[in-house]
């Protein structure tokens, strides 16, 4: 008698599971789309529900403590040198950029923001500066002179001003994540101007498949076309490259990353590099701080670090695009 209980169990044990599965296998993917930050977001996700009025009051609620762009965020405040104190958005950025300036030796710097706003890459309108006007401001540009005391930005000189424009796009994409793990969902691809996580599989069943573009000169993001292809799950990706945010002066091009540590443009032949990390916040600061660093210095940051991978696109003597990359990265590039 027992024996027939037991096997009854069984039988509804198995039914069930068999039911889980085939529900599970059923459950649609949605692909959603629309403008945030000042670029275009793309989220495809495995659930029995639309999920775009939420992710985009998150998506608000970011806005409204990261972005330079935004009178009222706490960044702008901060800015401004208002007192405020910080909300968790603010302090997990500040908190691991600090960290990752450490790491590079100051190749990635917050602090960044009145450099990048002179050069005419910033959140404010810049003039060509002379040498006496970098000087003076390298003198405000510095990771280690500015710190978080009980959720209140304490500076050393009034005059620093923070930009997380180098890590805040890729965190964004941790947030919206991290809105979609708490939903229980398994299969996922958030992709916010090309910062990227993925995890489980696509609805082919397949790993996430991710173009890097040629590093060619382009403004108006008009050309697309891909150097290669990388299948991805269950990491960040982000790439950073010279080849969009650019201008010419007097006959020379001037590229948006500059280095924190000179307070000029960089000039190196790196023309694109795309990390890899466990979140997309770590790849994104990471790419900027391997464009500061040029190929030789990134490359050998790269293969010190386990964790993360790099693909760099460069330019040889000859101007032909070169490639290199971390032999763990070779497992994200099919072999067909």
């Amino acid at each position: 008698m027992k024996a027939k209980k037991s096997f009854i169990w069984l039988g509804i044990l198995l039914l069930a599971t068999i039911w889980i599965l085939v529900r599970k296998n059923n459950v649609p993917y949605h692909s959603i789309n629309g403008l945030v930050f000042g670029t275009i977001y793309n989220i495809t996700y495995q659930y029995d529900g639309d999920l775009k009025s939420e992710i985009e009051a998150e998506l608000k609620r970011f806005d409204g403590s990261l972005s330079p762009f935004n009178d009222t965020s706490i960044i702008s405040r901060i800015n401004r040198n208002e007192e405020i104190v910080t909300d968790s958005f603010f302090q997990t950025c500040f908190n691991r950029s600090m960290e990752i300036s450490e790491e590079t030796n100051g190749a990635f710097d917050i602090t960044i923001a009145p450099l990048a706003n002179v050069w005419g890459f910033g959140f404010k309108k810049g003039e060509f500066p002379d040498s006496m006007k970098i000087d003076s401001l390298l003198q405000i540009t510095d990771y280690k002179k500015v710190k978080l005391v009980d959720g209140r930005v304490v500076k050393e000189d009034p005059r620093i001003m923070l930009s997380c424009s180098a890590v805040a796009k890729g965190y964004s994409v941790d947030v919206v994540a991290r809105l979609l793990e708490k939903k229980g969902i398994q299969n996922y691809m958030v992709d916010i101007g090309g910062e990227i996580v993925a995890k489980g599989k696509n609805s082919r069943n397949g790993l996430w498949r991710i173009g890097i573009n040629k590093p060619i000169d382009d403004s108006l993001s008009v050309n697309q076309e891909i150097q290669t292809i990388l299948e991805l799950s269950d990491a960040g990706l982000a790439t950073s490259g010279n080849y969009r945010n650019f201008y010419y002066k007097d006959g020379k091009k001037y590229a948006h990353t500059i280095d924190p540590r000179t307070g000029y443009p960089v000039q190196h032949n790196i023309l694109s590099a795309t990390v890899i990390a466990e979140d997309c916040m770590t790849a994104d600061a990471l790419a900027t701080a391997f464009m500061v660093m040029g190929l030789e210095e990134a490359s050998a940051f790269a293969n010190a670090h386990p964790a993360i991978d790099a693909y760099f696109i460069y330019s040889d003597e000859n101007g032909k695009f070169q490639t290199f990359f971390t032999d763990g990265m070779k497992k994200y590039m099919p072999t067909k």
